[in-house]
């Protein structure tokens, strides 16, 4: 891995970590629907800009249907269900949930190709659980009434990417940027009827407020993607997945630094279970990372 790909790698880190501080900071003040609908519009937007740019056609009439699909599980759906969560429960906790989405794509996978799991997989699987438990056991004591659905919301945000994930590995090979760029456009269609039954916001947002779902939108959404694409095809899938383990480690940084929020040992403990389960359940190993830097070194 040389320079290039690990500035990229951490900066991609940071950016979606910062994406739950920045949930955290929107829904309550503008609702889920129209928060994440501004959200998937201006990441759209920023792709077609881009696409544009480098002469990359969509083709949606061969291939709507799919990304309605990927745009539902991968983007529409699991980011309104982070942004309902964002409304009662900390960025921390957003992150460190986000990160049992390989653990959910394990369980779906295996259940779509009826294949036996592996016993480190299982175990892998039973940590990551674990940790959830304890993390929102603790949690729920101490947050307000309701706040349990909101974690229960988080949880099945982090189960949609698993749906995605077992989805796009079956469908017709599509390029990445296609990918990227047409679940955008298929979560906004989802999302607009979401708005005629979505309260208005109560005050017009400041411009804090506008700020974080201009950067929300076109960076941790828009940009995010490119850098990932990016990085699939510079390192391949097994160094890309790093950052699964790095976005808790922003998520609760930024909540800690901007919003004040605790780091409880309950909140470390329940993050070390969960990646070391997500660890487990992948056959993710930092050593496969350092043997490939290796490698491109020589």
């Amino acid at each position: 891995m040389n320079h290039a790909s690990l500035f990229r790698l951490v900066s991609l880190s940071a950016i979606w970590g910062a994406s739950f501080l920045l949930l955290r900071i929107g829904a309550p003040v503008l609702g889920p629907a129209w928060l994440i609908f501004v959200r998937v519009l201006l990441a759209a937007l920023f792709l077609l800009a881009v696409g544009r740019h480098l002469g990359k056609a969509l083709d949606t009439r061969r291939h709507w249907r799919h990304y309605l699909v990927l745009g539902c599980f991968n983007s529409a759906l699991p980011f309104f269900l982070f942004a309902y969560a964002a409304t009662s429960i900390s960025a921390s906790l957003l992150s460190i949930l986000n990160a049992t989405s390989p653990i959910w794509a394990a369980l779906i996978g295996a259940l779509w190709t009826r294949t036996a799991l592996a016993a480190k997989t299982l175990l892998g699987m039973l940590l990551g659980i674990a940790g959830v438990g304890m993390l929102t056991g603790i949690e729920a004591v101490t947050l307000p009434p309701g706040s349990g659905l909101a974690m229960g919301a988080a949880v099945a945000a982090a189960f949609c990417y698993g749906i995605a994930t077992t989805y796009a590995k079956s469908a017709s090979p599509i390029e990445p940027f296609a990918n990227a760029h047409g679940s955008m456009w298929g979560a906004t269609i989802l999302l607009l009827p979401t708005l005629f039954f979505a309260p208005l916001p109560t005050a017009v947002p400041g411009a804090g407020i506008v700020a974080a779902v201009v950067i929300l939108g076109v960076v941790c959404s828009g940009l995010a993607y490119l850098l990932y694409f990016r990085l699939i095809a510079d390192l391949g899938a097994t160094p890309a997945l790093t950052v699964t383990f790095l976005i808790p480690v922003f998520g609760v940084l930024w909540g800690h630094l901007f919003l004040n929020e605790a780091v409880g040992w309950h909140t470390l403990v329940g993050a070390a279970l969960v990646l070391l389960g997500t660890a487990l359940t992948t056959g993710f190993s930092p050593a496969a990372v350092f043997a490939l830097r290796r490698g491109m070194a020589q």
